[in-house]
């Protein structure tokens, strides 16, 4: 009973906010929930009222949904019903009243400095073009903090001239720059020449991404990414479940403000639109405080 309005809100996420298609995805799933459990209770967007969103929310909860994916579902109904009531479908907004769910912010889970290595070491010892790419892969991500679906869809454009910066196009279609370490560029100019070989003349000048793959984007996706990583983590004497692609973003920007970085450069390079997502990292600037303190103050120790 919803469902002529979210095609024409999904439309609206896409054009005017540059939503990409996982998001998009996201929010249609959502959002189809939502409908199905309105319809159950004789409810269509047009009359659907607060204690109708409350009562949905309730039983997500009650079915042991976490309380992350129940905060997720009230933001994109909270978005939907304020598209309903910009265009005048409706009168007022039903979502407006509903308080988000409170969560205790956990800490990030990051790898220390030495198993990055181990990983690395891991990926170079792969033997021709897979320890070629596997090598470039993880460079890159390790050097930037890129999201997955970042580093997946580079362009080949991207790292053509061999810049010491990597211009990235991230959520909301916005572009930030993130430098490249050294063994990042070296890895990818290794990687080039691999990949034409991999493809031939002929699909390598037809394809545009730095990591082509035959999948139907054209590039390796996130699902093959990841599982490589997997490997790469066994080979490297390491626990598959504690590495994930976004574990080296975490370990990237822990180890910056480890090392000295300030928060804003992290927020900047990890493409946060709002410094307090980058906040979650603060644990690792406490603990760089207590050792300055530890290691330098005239009556410590």
């Amino acid at each position: 009973m919803i469902d002529r309005h979210v095609e024409r809100f999904l439309e609206m996420m896409v054009a005017e906010r540059g939503a990409s298609p996982r998001t998009v995805d996201a929010y249609q799933r959502d959002l189809s929930d939502l409908g199905a459990f309105l319809a159950r209770r004789g409810k269509g967007a047009e009359a659907t009222e607060a204690e109708d969103l409350r009562a949905y929310l309730a039983a997500q909860a009650d079915a042991g949904m976490a309380t992350r994916t129940v905060n997720r579902r009230l933001s994109a109904l909270r978005q939907f019903f304020r598209f309903l009531f910009a265009e005048g479908l409706r009168g007022d907004d039903p979502s407006s009243t509903i308080q988000t769910v409170p969560m205790g912010r956990s800490l990030p889970k990051y790898l220390s400095e030495a198993e990055v290595e181990r990983l690395l070491a891991a990926a170079k010892a792969l033997e021709g073009a897979r320890g070629v790419r596997a090598t470039a892969l993880m460079e890159v991500l390790y050097a930037t903090g890129l999201r997955v679906s970042e580093l997946v869809s580079l362009p080949l454009a991207a790292v053509a001239r061999d810049q010491a910066v990597l211009v990235v196009r991230g959520k909301g279609n916005k572009e930030r720059m993130v430098p490249l370490t050294d063994a990042a560029r070296a890895a990818v100019r290794e990687w080039i020449p691999v990949r034409d070989g991999l493809l031939g003349d002929k699909k390598a000048a037809r394809n545009r991404w730095l990591f082509p793959s035959r999948a139907r984007d054209g590039h390796l996706t996130r699902d093959g990414f990841t599982k490589m990583l997997a490997d790469i983590a066994v080979a490297a004497g390491l626990p598959p479940s504690k590495v994930s692609p976004h574990v080296l973003r975490h370990s990237f920007a822990s180890h910056l403000l480890a090392h000295g970085a300030d928060l804003r450069s992290v927020q900047q390079m990890l493409g946060h639109a709002d410094i307090s997502t980058t906040q979650i990292y603060t644990h690792v600037l406490d603990e760089r405080l207590k050792r300055l303190v530890n290691e330098h103050h005239p009556l410590a120790g």
